[in-house]
């Protein structure tokens, strides 16, 4: 069985997602403040040890010609630092639009009370939870390249 954390890496939050690739089942997990390298290594050695995790899968913010950016050099460095403590293989996975797939599936967000705008914390969750999606379909490109390559299909987790 192969346990793997999919991770959104965005400027201020991670959204965070845990994939089973034996049961197929995929889902998102957390989204964590970013802070430090070594704050945020702390956090997901925690949650690799929690959530038995075998290998975490990065995505990567690719230009939409697949190219890298400033955002993809950044978050390559990131990656390499946090994963020289936390002892996990990782995986580069391509994550262009994954936030705006995220936001289609989870529809248009709710109005206020009164028929205005959202809250500010309204708006942070909304935030919030698009990141966890956006792990969660990372992860789902991975799985499903996997199981291409492995010659069983494509799965649907």
């Amino acid at each position: 069985m192969t346990r793997l954390l999919g991770i959104d890496v965005g400027e201020r939050r991670i959204g965070l997602a845990v994939a089973d690739t034996v049961a197929a089942s995929i889902k998102p997990l957390a989204t964590i403040r970013r802070s430090d390298d070594a704050r945020d290594t702390d956090t997901l050695r925690h949650v690799c040890g929690e959530q038995r995790i075998d290998e975490i899968v990065v995505g990567l913010p690719l230009n939409m010609d697949g190219t890298e950016g400033p955002q993809a050099v950044a978050t390559r460095e990131w990656g390499a630092a946090v994963a020289a403590h936390l002892g996990k293989p990782v995986v580069w996975r391509d994550e262009r639009l994954t936030s705006s797939a995220a936001e289609a599936r989870m529809g248009r967000a709710r109005r206020g009370r009164a028929g205005g705008p959202p809250t500010s914390a309204a708006r942070n969750a909304r935030r919030a939870r698009v990141d966890r999606e956006a792990a969660a379909t990372i992860l789902q490109a991975e799985v499903d390249a996997r199981a291409i390559a492995d010659g069983s299909g494509t799965t649907n987790a």
